[in-house]
């Protein structure tokens, strides 16, 4: 509310579309500086003034304008949009200071009142009500063997979008696309045995890899089986149907089991028919040809990839017919679009064929998702990591790993938790708290520790908040801090610091979701949590005669964060 309020003072100065205003407004390194900063810059050149001047000026009208002269020009429309019934002032109860320093134009929500609003919040604190539907398509892990840690980044980012989505009102469905009937299937079909299951997938894959590689004559019996099953042999049919199951059914478990669940599981297979038709559509466009290998293929040289592709063209099917994966992924994306806002999580090494596919849509006139792009994850000592050498370390192998490295790391500190829930905080904190375009040079050691810019860090932050309300309640036998709050008039600076910190959890929320970026809400959680730990070392709490106050900052604290948590993925933990 704070920050809309001065978004609109803001506006009825200078003429400025809100949204652009929103767009430029800052956040001061201290709260000293101000709760917010406007950069008047951006008004030099309008107003043909100095940034400086403009500062000065713009402070100066903000500070005569009385709440009379306010209300009678917007009261209206003012207190409709901030649902208040009180008159709407500039310097009043909630805004006590404006200064111009240098270019910027600062403002200085009133403690006190930001302490009220603050100590009052509830498990709901950052919520919205919206009504858009998002099918949300992420993972996609090719049935071809158990999920290694580096296509995992794709699944704990895909994860915490749908979090923060949801969080915000969105009613969003989580797809898993399945690629039941790609190559991986068909060369698992060749060596798949009657007794196999997950566990020898990964095995059987690189199996006959190298047997493919030492006779390519194998080769032309997986084209054959991928020509049988889109012309509907039944053993074909069910061979590959068994070797997809089984891969989801253990896909499935594996991410279930660190909290990433799925509302569907869609099979290419189901697109094929509708792939044939899309084939047709392209042709009306005069943009699909046949090429020498008499293979259909799209024209795309007056499209802006002519820089990107050696060849300006997508193939669509192989000599023989037969459609590739892209057919039914544009007959799949089309039916997804359908439903509502579409959104895919996609490796940096899909960019080109995303491209490709977005101006296929183009032609047929139909509109294409929203993609988020996530770069990989290099496993220290290791780097990438390829299914396909059987170079991979598979994720189900990582976890217990990290389960272990985690008992051994609350043995050592001789303290208490879920080795569980820290190992998994620790690989997706890891994960989320760089930018979704940044490669991870993932380190387990530093990202089980319980200092510095870790999950653990973090888990270990909520229950020493927790310990200290746990303490609270046992030494005065209350299951609640339930007497009347004073507020003190001299709010110290680890108070105001830490109020101000947890004011900003409902603006960062919309920052992650209009970025489609979970590290915004990670490095949110560092800090919070960072400022909370310079009060919990610099404010008395037990015993203090601002106890009953500080007390339910610190429960503000917790809410916080544990939204904060959910968000990324991971369990907060109540003792350590």
């Amino acid at each position: 509310m704070f920050k809309q309020k001065i978004i609109l003072l803001i506006a009825k100065q200078t003429g400025l579309i809100e949204d652009d205003i929103e767009k430029v407004l800052e956040i001061p390194p201290s709260f000293e500086l101000g709760d917010y900063a406007f950069p008047c810059f951006i008004l030099s050149k309008k107003l043909k003034k100095s940034s400086n001047e403009i500062a000065q000026e713009l402070a100066k009208k903000l500070r005569e304008d009385t709440s009379e002269q306010f209300r009678e020009a917007n009261e209206n429309k003012y207190r409709a949009r901030l649902r208040i019934k009180k008159p709407l002032g500039v310097l009043d109860k909630e805004i006590e200071k404006i200064e111009a320093d240098g270019p910027y134009l600062n403002f200085f929500i009133n403690k006190q009142k930001l302490a009220e609003h603050i100590i009052n919040i509830n498990s709901s604190f950052g919520k919205q009500k919206q009504t858009q539907k998002i099918i949300l398509e992420h993972t996609s892990v090719n049935p071809n063997a158990s999920p290694h840690v580096g296509r995992t980044r794709n699944s704990i980012i895909g994860d915490s979008i749908y979090r923060i989505l949801s969080f915000l009102g969105n009613k969003v469905e989580r797809h898993y696309y399945v690629n039941d009937i790609g190559k991986q299937i068909a060369m698992l079909a060749l060596v798949f045995k009657e007794g196999d299951n997950f566990n020898s997938l990964l095995e059987r894959y690189i199996q006959i890899t190298n047997k493919i590689e030492k006779n390519p004559e194998l080769e032309k019996k997986v084209f054959d089986l991928l020509r049988k099953f889109e012309h509907k042999d039944r053993q074909t049919i069910k061979l590959f149907n068994k070797i997809a199951d089984t891969a989801v059914s253990g896909q499935k478990k594996i991410f279930s089991s660190i909290g990433i669940e799925f509302d569907y599981f869609d099979y290419e297979s189901r697109y094929i028919e509708h792939g044939k038709k899309i084939l047709n559509d392209l042709e009306k466009t005069g943009k699909l040809f046949k090429d020498k290998e008499n293979r259909f293929v799209l024209d795309l040289k007056d499209t802006p990839l002519i820089r990107k592709l050696k060849s300006p063209v997508m193939v669509l099917t192989r000599s023989d017919g037969t459609g590739l994966y892209v057919l039914r992924d544009l007959a799949y994306t089309i039916e997804k679009c359908k439903k509502g806002k579409n959104i895919i999580v996609l490796g940096e090494d899909q960019k080109v064929y995303f491209e490709q596919l977005r101006e296929a849509l183009k032609l047929l006139n139909k509109p294409y998702p929203e993609v988020i792009h996530y770069s990989f994850v290099l496993l220290k000592g290791i780097g990438k990591m390829s299914t396909r050498r059987g170079e991979v370390v598979l994720l189900e192998e990582f976890l217990e790993h990290a389960r272990k490295k985690a008992k051994e790391e609350i043995k050592k500190r001789k303290t208490k938790g879920d080795h569980n829930k820290l190992a998994i905080a620790a690989v997706k904190y890891a994960m989320l708290r760089n930018e979704n375009n940044r490669n991870i040079i993932f380190d387990l050691e530093q990202s089980l520790n319980f200092k510095g810019n870790t999950g653990p860090y973090l888990q270990y932050s909520y229950a020493r908040a927790s310990s200290i309300i746990r303490k609270f309640r046992s030494n005065k036998n209350k299951t609640k801090i339930d007497y009347k709050i004073k507020i003190s008039e001299s709010l110290t600076n680890p108070e105001i610091s830490l109020l101000s910190k947890i004011s900003k959890f409902p603006e960062t929320i919309e920052l992650a979701s209009k970025f489609m970026d979970p590290s915004i809400i990670a490095n949110y959680s560092y800090e919070l949590a960072k400022v909370f730990n310079e009060f919990y070392h610099s404010c008395k709490v037990l015993g203090d005669k601002n106890e009953a106050f500080r007390l339910k900052l610190i429960d503000s604290f917790k809410i916080t964060l544990k939204n904060s948590l959910y968000l990324l993925g991971i369990e907060v933990i109540e003792e350590m």
